[in-house]
Order: C-alpha cells, then sequence, then structure tokens
C-alpha cells in the first residue's frame, strides 16, 4: 500500500529542527565515518585503555586520572568512569571510547546551536554550530578518545549554568556547574581558566539579589556546588596522595614554586601574546589552519565583536557579548602566561568562543539588505570550502590501532605461549598502545622490574620499532638494558615501516 507524507500537516514546530538535524548528521558521518581508521591509538590511547581493561578484568578501580605533560601531575580519574561503559559496550575496544567522544562533540555541536539561538537568534546558532560541526580542528579533536577531548562540552555546559543563574536566576544550574567544571579540569587543568568566570558572574548576581529569602537560596545552592566540584575533584586525588606519600602534591608544589619555563603570574607579560594567541586561535578552529585566511578572520571576527557591542545596547543583546568576552579574556591572558607551546587541543575551553562571535557577526551583516544577504552567502560559501578542503577525511586513515593489533598478533604467535618482555623504540610513542592487546588477550606478557630481576626477566624480549634506523641490542632504554645482554634472534618488517625484534640473552 502506498503511503503519501503530507508535509503541509508537519507541525512546524518540528519543522524548524530540520536544519539542526540536518547538521548534526553531517557532523556524525564525518567523525564516525571509519571511526577505527582514522582514530589516533598511541601510547596515551594505550594507557587509557589497559585502565579500563583492568576495571573490567582485576577491578582495579582508579582514583587519578592520566598524567600531565608537565610537573608530573596528575589529573581525576572522572574520564576513566566516563568512557567505561563505551568501552564495555563496544566489546572491550578501544573504539567505544573515541565513538563516547564522538557522541560528545555532537552534543557540544548542538549545544551551540541552541546557546546561539537564544543569545543571538536562530541564524547564529546554525552557523555557529555548522563551522563547528565541519571544522577540522574540532572533527580531529572529536573522533579519537583522549581526556582533553571532552573539555569543549562541560566548559560549554558551564558557560551555560553562569548564563542561567546570572541571566535567569535558575540558583538549580549552581550544583551542576559544580559537576561540570569537575569534569572540565579532570579533562585538562586549562578548565581552571573558568573559574574566575564563574567567579565574577557568582558576584554580580549575589549583589544583585535584594531580598534576603532569595540570597539564602542562593547561597545555599553555592555550597552545593562548592561541595560537588570538591568532592569530584579534590577528594579522589587526596585520597591517592594519603596512599602514595603526596606524590601529586609534591608535583604541584614544585610546578608553582619552580614555575620559571612553564606559566608566570603576572598579567602585564600576557598582554603583548594576546593578539598572537587569538590569531592563532581563528587560525586554527575557523581558518582551517590557512595562514592568511586566519589573519583575516582574526581582523574581521575582532572588529566585528567591537562593533557590536554598540549594535548590542540597542537590540538588548549586550548580557551574552559580556559573558562572551569575560569568558574569553580569562582564556586569553591565561594562556598567555604559559610560556611553552600552545597546541590546539589547549583551546579546547575556547573551542565554540569563534563560533558564536562568527554566527553572530553574520547575522548581523544578514539583516542589512540584499547586499548583506549577498555577502554571508559568499562568506559562508568561502568558509565550507576552505574546511572541506583540509577535512581530516580527505587524509589516508592512520590505521593506527589496527596495526598495533596485527604487530600484537605477530608477537603472541612468535611467543609461542612463553612469556616474554616487551620494549618500543620510539621518538615520540610509548609501548602502551602495544601493550594493551597483548594483556587483553591474556598473552604472558612481564613487566621488568630491577628489585625483582630473576622473577620478571624472561628468556625473550619482544623490541617493536618505530625509529628508521634501529639497532635495539645495547640500547639505553630501560626494558631492553634490564634485559641485559642479548642477541638478535629474529626480526620482521611491516609494510608500513615498523620492525619487530626477538631478542634472546647471549649465551
Amino acid at each position: 500500500m502506498a503511503v503519501s507524507l503530507n508535509w503541509g500537516n508537519i507541525d512546524l514546530r518540528l519543522r524548524r529542527y530540520f536544519p539542526v538535524i540536518f547538521l548534526l548528521l553531517l557532523a556524525a558521518f564525518l567523525r564516525l565515518y571509519r571511526i577505527s581508521d582514522y582514530m589516533t591509538f598511541l601510547g596515551d590511547e594505550g594507557r587509557d585503555a589497559l585502565v579500563w581493561l583492568r576495571m573490567v578484568y582485576k577491578g582495579k578501580f582508579t582514583l587519578i586520572g592520566p598524567s600531565t605533560s608537565i610537573g608530573n601531575m596528575y589529573l581525576g580519574p572522572l574520564y576513566y568512569y566516563l568512557m567505561l561503559p563505551f568501552f564495555v559496550i563496544f566489546g572491550l575496544s578501544p573504539v567505544g571510547p573515541s565513538v563516547g567522544v564522538a557522541f560528545f562533540s555532537l552534543a557540544t555541536i548542538f549545544l551551540i546551536w541552541w546557546m546561539g539561538k537564544e543569545w543571538f537568534g536562530n541564524l547564529t546558532g546554525l552557523i555557529a554550530a555548522l563551522f563547528y560541526a565541519i571544522s577540522p580542528v574540532a572533527i580531529f579533536y572529536g573522533r579519537s578518545s583522549w581526556n582533553p577531548n571532552i573539555m569543549p562540552f562541560f566548559a560549554l555546559l558551564t558557560i551555560f549554568g553562569i548564563w542561567n543563574f546570572w541571566k535567569k536566576n535558575n540558583f538549580f544550574w549552581l550544583p551542576l556547574i559544580g559537576v561540570f567544571l569537575s569534569f572540565a579540569i579532570q579533562s585538562h587543568y586549562l578548565g581552571l581558566l573558568l573559574i574566575p568566570t564563574f567567579l565574577i558572574f557568582w558576584f554580580l548576581t549575589f549583589l544583585g539579589i535584594g531580598k534576603a529569602k532569595m540570597r539564602k537560596k542562593f547561597l545555599f545552592f553555592s555550597f552545593l556546588c562548592l561541595f560537588f566540584f570538591l568532592f569530584l575533584t579534590v577528594f579522589p586525588l587526596v585520597w591517592f596522595d594519603f596512599r602514595h606519600n603526596f606524590i601529586n602534591y609534591q608535583a604541584f608544589y614544585k610546578f608553582f614554586s619552580e614555575r620559571q619555563e612553564t606559566v608566570n603570574f603576572k598579567i602585564y607579560k600576557a598582554l603583548p601574546k594576546i593578539w598572537p594567541i587569538w590569531q592563532m586561535m581563528i587560525t586554527r578552529l575557523v581558518a582551517a589552519k590557512e595562514g592568511f585566511w586566519g589573519m583575516f578572520f582574526s581582523v574581521f571576527l575582532f572588529l566585528g565583536l567591537v562593533f557590536s557591542f554598540f549594535l548590542a545596547r540597542r537590540e538588548r543583546k549586550l548580557k551574552p557579548l559580556i559573558l562572551i568576552l569575560i569568558w574569553l579574556s580569562f582564556g586569553l591572558i591565561g594562556l598567555g602566561n604559559y610560556k611553552q607551546h600552545i597546541y590546539d587541543h589547549y583551546f579546547g575551553f575556547l573551542f565554540p568562543v569563534p563560533f558564536f562571535i562568527l554566527g553572530m557577526l553574520l547575522e548581523i551583516i544578514f539583516k542589512k539588505g540584499n547586499f548583506g544577504k549577498l555577502l554571508v552567502f559568499f562568506i559562508l560559501v568561502f568558509l565550507f570550502f576552505l574546511n572541506f578542503k583540509n577535512s581530516p577525511l580527505r587524509e589516508i586513515p592512520n590505521f593506527q590501532m589496527r596495526r598495533s593489533e596485527e604487530v600484537d598478533r605477530k608477537i603472541l604467535a612468535e611467543s609461542e605461549g612463553e612469556p616474554f618482555n616487551l620494549a618500543l623504540i620510539a621518538k615520540q610513542n610509548y609501548k602502551d598502545g602495544y601493550a594493551f592487546f597483548l594483556e587483553k588477550w591474556k598473552a604472558k606478557m612481564v613487566e621488568i622490574e630491577p628489585a625483582k630481576a630473576q622473577e620478571t626477566i624472561t628468556d625473550q624480549l619482544f623490541v617493536v620499532c618505530e625509529d628508521t634506523d634501529c639497532q635495539p641490542v645495547g640500547h639505553p632504554k630501560a626494558e631492553i638494558a634490564n634485559f641485559g645482554w642479548a642477541r638478535i634472534e629474529e626480526e620482521w618488517q611491516f609494510p608500513w615501516g615498523v620492525k619487530l625484534f626477538k631478542l634472546t640473552h647471549l649465551k
């Protein structure tokens, strides 16, 4: 029986959501297409996968998260618990947490649309969400399992919560902000830069409350906010430190007392860096890392932001602009105080900002008659082309997980069921990406412990080599040196350039 669909009878309220539904489907395709082939799977991802595997196999529920790249400090463990269900649902596969990150990236896009629509208009929300959806940087960090990759979602929820208690006096959001802030900070310590924005609007809200009853309610929910934040952020790390000689506290103390090479707290030194960092952020997020166009859109968005402040006074859109500006200012000043290289993921807590500004500015131009509409059309087409020209999907998949698995299958076969040690020679990687599958398959892999040499040094050592020039015999790496005098018994070459060596003791 033929079924006809009368589009005229579809509720207009439902049809309004068609553009954002299409946008989310596009974003899902860009993030989930061949995700197992494109996702990053190196040492950090292998380390996390081993944590989840040991949670399932051995019941080892951790109190700390991943270690940071500087200072030997540890993040909190919330990322591990957030992604554990995805790991289990996907059959103890690292693909599961990558899909989980993609899910949170899609939720970020929806939230950008929702907030942009509420703050400035539906067109702002759609444009902001569209270009976040197709941004090569946002796609790259939205399809691999890594703790900083969830920061944009929880940073955005924190800002949305601030908007709701400040503008709408909805104090129920305060305890939720405590949770959201904790997740943002435990994804990366740069999430701490969200706290000054929260405190400013907390004080503004507190000062604006006239009734004593409302003030008591505000303070009660503020106490809950602080409680949830401390319980989720501080309690696990303190408990861990009590059991491990306060190693995290000592790392924090050293970081802030010997910070000459990492950060400074003199704001005036950060001011000259604000424009270069702003231009860097716009180039990477909006202009798809095209240097010239990054410079152009940095100026375009900055001038548009300044102009919109004067216009917003008449259109009553000043409050969201103030919130965005303070959010952005503390972020740029904070990054300006950082002395080392700024990687793309460091902008995670600011990821949505340039897209809100872009969407708002283009909506303003769009409303300026036919010429404005034509100009917006050409800008949208150009940016669409620029982002898709540099889309990560146009690159050849890295097959990192599949290749690690293939190397591990060879090790498993050649070890012949006997115990073995494992080492990796690589300039920018470590062995956990290879250790994961071996541990999952319950291979007899043994970690060498110098204090227990007789029990932990086996008769064979497998060395994976990712360097072009590799000489495993006599290599100073600890796993190889601790194995003792050895000779190469066999070696294998994989098509992508990785070599595998089997070493045995020299007799």
